[in-house]
């Protein structure tokens, strides 16, 4: 029998990297496709130890080139598509609105329209919880697959966009589709300008830590191995055009993810430096993935054991972010944190 094909965009990014592992370790029976651009934030050091695997294949590619895309999509006849790629990071989304745009919306298009004249059997699209904008301190309120989507960045608004995209090509052409929405993720080869991978790079080098405000805001943090898993599932077992939540059960404040950090280096919590907050910051994201856990997933990760896993891959793996923080990065960082107003 052929194998089916499996397209992962994004695949050189941090959630998508660990997918694009993921599902070549597991799946002899499928190819996987991983098709990124490799800006900024793509890396494929992450995928040595899969080179040389048979199922697997990396496409360098812009998923804004329509040309290029439909001839792949023709050419390839992908069974699956999974769409990670975009831009991601909300700091960049406030200085660079218009990237945002371009690829997450009009990228996003683009899939949709080559899927959709190929007969694709599933279009997977992953967003993030942020599109449904913010919730206040009360730990009853969650958000739910039907909560309202009220972005309030440039990023989150681009999400939202391409999510009503996809739904829109499901209800218009019968598109089969999942539209997956995460908390915060974590993990190994989490590109360092996020907060968990910044904070464990600057302990280790004994570098202030920036912190947004009054470091109040809440998080419900995802282990990026819980993450795959789920996506695993709504692509196998999602009923099409579900939309399903994934969630950590793991809230914690942005203090107290960084304190939590420090203390398990052994640094002094006066590294800790407090900055001014970032435009539009929302407040709180809470996740109720219940819809996702009758489908038979539950986290394996707990805060605790995994952000301790998370510290011991950066401490054996100080090549791979020091070659990143020592070039076109730290001027971004400059920018963005040493010469705010």
């Amino acid at each position: 029998m052929t194998k089916k094909k499996i397209l992962v965009t994004g695949g050189a990014g941090f959630i998508g990297g660990n997918f694009v592992k993921y599902m070549v370790n597991k799946y002899s029976q499928y190819n996987i496709y991983n098709l990124d651009l490799l800006t900024y934030a793509g890396d494929l050091s992450k995928h040595r130890d899969i080179e040389q695997k048979t199922n697997y294949n990396f496409i360098k590619a812009d998923i804004t080139d329509y040309e290029t895309i439909n001839y792949l999509f023709k050419e390839e006849k992908f069974d699956f598509v999974v769409h990670f790629a975009a831009e991601s990071h909300v700091d960049r989304s406030i200085t660079d609105p218009g990237i945002f745009v371009q690829t997450n919306v009009v990228g996003t298009q683009i899939l949709l329209d080559a899927s959709k004249q190929i007969g694709i059997s599933k279009f997977v699209h992953v967003s993030t919880d942020e599109v449904y904008g913010e919730l206040d301190y009360d730990p009853t309120k969650f958000f739910t697959e039907d909560s309202p989507l009220q972005p309030n960045s440039p990023y989150s608004a681009s999400k939202a966009s391409s999510d009503l995209l996809v739904r829109a090509y499901h209800e218009t052409y019968g598109l089969p589709m999942n539209i997956t929405r995460c908390s915060n993720n974590y993990g190994p080869y989490h590109f360092p300008e996020k907060l968990i991978p910044l904070t464990i790079s600057r302990v280790l080098n004994n570098q202030n830590i920036p912190v947004y405000g009054d470091g109040k805001n809440i998080r419900d943090w995802l282990n990026v191995h819980d993450h795959c898993s789920a996506i695993d599932l709504v692509l196998h077992e999602g009923v099409n055009g579900e939309v399903y939540n994934i969630g950590g059960h793991n809230e914690r404040t942005n203090l107290e993810v960084v304190k939590t950090i420090i203390n398990t280096l052994g640094k002094s919590e006066e590294l800790i430096e407090f900055v001014t907050d970032r435009q539009g910051h929302d407040k709180r994201y809470a996740i109720d993935p219940t819809k996702l856990e009758q489908l038979g997933w539950k986290p394996k990760f707990t805060f605790e054991n995994g952000i301790v896993q998370t510290i011991e891959w950066y401490l054996n793996n100080k090549e791979w972010w020091e070659q990143i923080i020592s070039g076109e990065y730290q001027k971004y960082f400059e920018r963005q944190y040493l010469l705010r107003d």
